[in-house]
């Protein structure tokens, strides 16, 4: 859970069965990555870890792709390899959070005028 004011990048990608998700730490450095590949994945991507959202979006529950479902809808269950194709095929989504209100300190009472 975020705890204040952030921002999330996800790169989605929708395929043929389903639709795939990558999570971005550094959405400037991803969007240099694509015009120069030089830039090293591991320093934007979250983690090297794929998601799939069973046709519901960049929405829904986010499962852990399994090796199957790499090779049906990729050709390759190479982890990397498909990470690559879904950053150079995918669109990327920018979710804000607002900072979180409200008191910071409870053990200071209702701070009304007595």
């Amino acid at each position: 859970m975020v705890r204040g004011e952030a921002t999330q990048t996800k790169v989605h990608l929708k395929g043929k069965e389903d639709d795939f998700l990558i999570f971005v730490d550094d959405a400037e450095l991803y969007k240099k990555w694509q015009g120069d590949k030089s830039v090293p994945m591991a320093h934007f991507v979250s983690s090297f870890k794929i998601f799939v959202t069973h046709r519901q979006g960049a929405q829904g529950t986010y499962d852990a792709a399994s090796k199957a479902t790499l090779e049906n809808e990729f050709g390759t269950h190479n982890e990397d390899d498909v990470i690559k194709q879904i950053l150079e095929k995918g669109e990327t989504q920018v979710t804000e959070f607002p900072d979180r209100g409200g008191v910071k300190n409870e053990s200071q009472g209702p701070r009304v005028a007595h």
